[in-house]
């Protein structure tokens, strides 16, 4: 006999001033907040398999809605089981809506009421995305999480740019919400979009909050506005949102952006940050960003950090991972992705387990002195 499935809730177990440390439950399991949810665009994180990612400490993978319906199409992924099973992740899965790609096609794309048409970036084929067409395509993915369509506003915007935009996506997330399938385990997040505009937020959350959903993130971010401007928005938007349920800030970010926006209530993030940048040589330690093309390693027997416990640091020298990358070998930017997701996984662990014992003040000390410090020296 099936055990029926949870109910989709977020529990808030503790807090340091407006940082959460709680817990979001799901059809396919738990996963702890603040959480990073690594990318997998088109049904895999790019070079790992979902055992090595699981090494890592993810606990939440994010599938791309748009890449996924295009090729290989979600109908395929439904015949094949859902997107856990098609790529072996029996975990929590969350999708975006493809709002931002689609948006992002510019030229190819035109933005109506009823949805956006647009021309494949594969092939050329004609696609129309609107909101029930983007629900359905994340129930075939069978996604635990899934984002209601928005427009992303372009940055910089004027206020009647960003005003006009924001409403059309409130009255997207209302058509949403109506199409969305509501089943145990399952959950849909409304989008706040606003730009940079304080009063434009607030009407969005609480447009939003008038609806109705199970978590709320903030978009329209990481966009060119910097991180100090994100941080304001941050500041005037997260107090309008909900306390019992989930905050998931966009695209976002650098190591610093993701404790700046935990110390301001944000509880789940995504980035291809550390991924792509694992891809290029560049690798995110507690004490900076290092280039792993960089000379000073060529001869270096040492880790990327010794104090972590990830693959390429335990069995592997700077001066191999710097040889793999010039020789352009593909194990280099396997084991240097790798080492970036541990470390973006070791951070949001540090950062629990210090909101839970109250010494979040601190642990955002001790971080910022140690990237501040730069790179351990280079050997003589």
């Amino acid at each position: 006999m099936n055990t029926p499935a949870p109910k989709f809730g977020y529990e808030l177990k503790a807090t340091e001033g407006k940082a959460r440390r709680g817990e979001v439950t799901t059809a396919h399991g738990t996963f702890q907040t603040p959480a990073f949810m690594t990318v997998g665009t088109a049904g895999t994180v790019k070079g790992l398999t979902p055992d090595q990612l699981r090494l890592t400490g993810a606990e939440v993978v994010l599938g791309n809605t748009y890449h996924l319906m295009l090729r290989p199409t979600a109908e395929l992924v439904a015949r094949h089981g859902g997107l856990h099973k098609f790529m072996n992740w029996p975990h929590p899965i969350l999708t975006d809506s493809g709002g931002y790609q689609v948006m992002s096609l510019s030229g190819l794309r035109k933005i109506t009421e009823e949805g956006v048409k647009f021309q494949s970036h594969i092939d050329g084929s004609k696609h129309n995305l609107t909101p029930e067409r983007s629900m359905e395509i994340q129930d075939l993915l069978d996604s635990n999480i899934t984002m209601v369509l928005d427009e992303c506003t372009p940055y910089p915007a004027t206020h009647k740019e960003a005003a006009d935009s924001m409403r059309r996506s409130m009255r997207w997330a209302e058509r949403c919400r109506k199409a969305f399938r509501n089943r145990d385990g399952y959950g849909l997040f409304g989008i706040v979009q606003g730009s940079t505009y304080e009063d434009l937020r607030k009407e969005s959350a609480e447009a939003l909050i008038d609806i109705g959903f199970e978590g709320y993130a903030v978009g329209g971010l990481a966009v060119g506005e910097g991180q100090e401007v994100m941080f304001e928005v941050l500041d005037h938007t997260v107090p309008h949102l909900p306390e019992d349920k989930p905050r998931y800030l966009m695209g976002v970010g650098k190591p610093a952006d993701l404790v700046g926006a935990v110390a301001r209530g944000i509880d789940m993030f995504d980035c291809v940050l550390p991924t792509r940048s694992g891809r290029n040589a560049q690798g995110f330690t507690r004490r900076g960003a290092i280039n792993m093309r960089n000379k000073r390693h060529q001869d270096d027997h040492r880790p990327i950090d010794d104090q972590c416990s990830c693959m390429a640091c335990t069995q592997f020298s700077r001066a191999y991972l710097r040889h793999l990358f010039i020789a352009k070998e593909m194990l280099g930017p396997v084991l240097l992705t790798i080492h970036n997701l541990a470390y973006y996984q070791e951070l949001m662990a540090g950062m629990r387990e210090a909101i839970a014992a109250g010494t979040f003040a601190a642990f955002q000390e001790e971080f910022y002195r140690l990237q501040a410090g730069g790179d351990i020296e280079p050997l003589d």
